[in-house]
This record gives C-alpha cells, structure tokens and sequence, in this order.
C-alpha cells in the first residue's frame, strides 16, 4: 500500500488526493477480503460436522475462508445470523415463527444419533430407558460398582433436553426433577457437556455422535435398550434419539456461503458427512 501512495506522488499527484486514493483502495480491498470470508456458527453438534467438510472444501475454493469460532448453539447462532455477525447458522432445532419473519430460511440436511455416554472407566455397555428414568429422577445414584453418578444436564431449554424428554413420559418426569436436584452439573453447550462428562468420574451425560467420530473423545459409548447408537439404526426407527441438523440463511447471505452450503449437499459433501455419523436425508444438490 505504502508503494501506491509513492507512485502516486512521483506522478504529481497531490498529497491529499493521493491519501484519498489510499484510503479509497484499502477499503475496498477490505471488501473483498471480507465478501470471501465466511462466517458460520451454531450447534456443537453440526460444527463437528463441518470441520473434515471445509478442511475438503480448501481444495475446491482455495480463495474463500471459513471461520467458525467456539460454538454459539442453535438459538446464539440464528440471533447473531439475523444480526449481521454470520453468514450461516447450523441449527439442531426449528425456527421460532419469530426468526422466519425476520427472514430466517431453514434448509433440513441431516440427522445424527444423541448418544448416551459415560466417563471412560464406568463398566457399562448398555442402559434401558428404566434406569435412565431412576438416574435422572435422583432415585438411582450410584453405579454397580459403587461409584456415584455424576449426572451432566443440559439447560431447560436445550433441545438434547427436550429430545431426552421425547423417551418416555416417565424421562419427561425424571428430567424436571433432575433440574430441581441440588448441586446438579449444567453444561450450556455440546463441548462443555462432552468435556464435562469425560472429566467427571462415573460422569453420565448425552453428545451426538459425530462429536464422538470427529473429537475421539474418551468417553464410554452406551447402547440404548440393546440398540446401538449408528445411523443405520436411526434410519430404521430402531434407535429413537437423534439430533437435526439444518443450515439457516437469510437474503443476506453472500454467494460464497451459499456455493460452500452447495458443497455439503453434494455427493462429496455428503459422503464426508456419512463417515462422521450423519445420516443425511436431504436430496442432492449442485453448485450455485
């Protein structure tokens, strides 16, 4: 930039106009830098997702960079979407009629199984829906071996809490009095949960499970009722938790958002999404 200013000059051109051209080239070259930056946020879960897809996608648009920072959640990341401050939300929920009037648009892309895990050293492989109740419940606190149960919820409003809740009637119960349990632990977001629970001895809590495949996270993976937590399973019906996952935009968001988007429902795309346990329900679509 310093040389521009330096040609200008010795082309006589005056002193002020000169620094106006400058400042004139630098902010639309900022422009541009930015136009290809994307910015995408949203649930634990489908950031998970996204990390082996834009790591694929470098070599496909060598000229547009993704930024992702420390997840927001599904309901941080469509407020900051409809903001300004992001170009893409990823959301394990639907819109509020409130987030579509504003302009929200929500595209479904997948489902991935919300598994029940424990801290690694808990010798268990399996949990029916009947002791998940009494754990919950605060009736059941100890493991087989003696160890207490350290049980990580997710807030109230969470949606792994109101998928858990979708178990039973008698889950629905057990999680409003796990909330009212003293010196419970209460984790906000996906990697706060996983982390929590890994660190926690005899440490009981949900992720999904492309948090497991992507993250290798140390943690106990539990089958539930005998059924294993694959989408294969899911697609049966024979496994009954899982997670959405759906990408949301606005009228806003600049093409290159949307070119990447494209890429993740393609067959590549898809097929990276596989491997990390999606199972991807959404048809196949091309470039913008």
């Amino acid at each position: 930039m310093r040389n521009l200013i330096d040609l200008l000059l010795r082309k006589k051109v005056p002193a002020l106009l000169a620094a106006c051209i400058f400042v004139l080239f630098t902010a639309l070259s900022g422009r541009c830098i930015a136009a290809d930056t994307v910015r995408i946020n949203g649930s634990g879960s489908a950031l998970d997702m996204l990390k082996p897809l834009v790591e694929a996608y470098k070599m496909v648009d060598r000229n547009v960079r993704i930024e992702m920072e420390k997840p927001l959640g599904s309901s941080g990341a469509v407020k900051a979407l409809l903001g300004g401050a992001l170009d893409v939300a990823v959301s394990s929920r639907p819109l509020k009629p409130e987030e579509a009037a504003k302009g929200a648009t929500l595209k479904e892309y997948g489902r991935t199984p919300l598994v029940i895990v424990t801290e690694k050293s808990v010798r268990k492989l399996d949990i029916t829906t009947k002791e998940l109740e009494e754990i919950y419940a605060g009736k059941t606190f100890k493991w087989q071996n003696g160890e207490k149960i350290r049980l990580v919820l997710r807030p109230r409003e969470d949606i792994d809490t109101h998928i858990l809740r979708t178990l039973s009637p008698g889950m629905n119960n057990a999680i409003t009095a796990s909330h009212s349990l003293p010196g419970m632990i209460i984790s906000v977001t996906d990697p706060e949960a996983y982390t929590a629970v890994a660190k926690s001895p005899g440490g009981l809590g949900t992720t999904g499970l492309i948090s497991i495949i992507t993250e290798k996270l140390p943690l106990n993976t539990l089958s539930l009722n005998g059924i294993k937590p694959t989408p294969k399973n899911l697609a049966s019906g024979a496994y009954p938790l899982f997670k959405e996952i759906s990408f949301v935009t606005t009228p806003k968001t600049p093409p290159a958002a949307l070119k990447f988007i494209s890429f993740v429902y393609s067959s590549q795309g898809r097929v990276i999404a596989e491997k990390v346990g999606v199972l991807v329900t959404a048809k196949v679509i091309t470039n913008r």
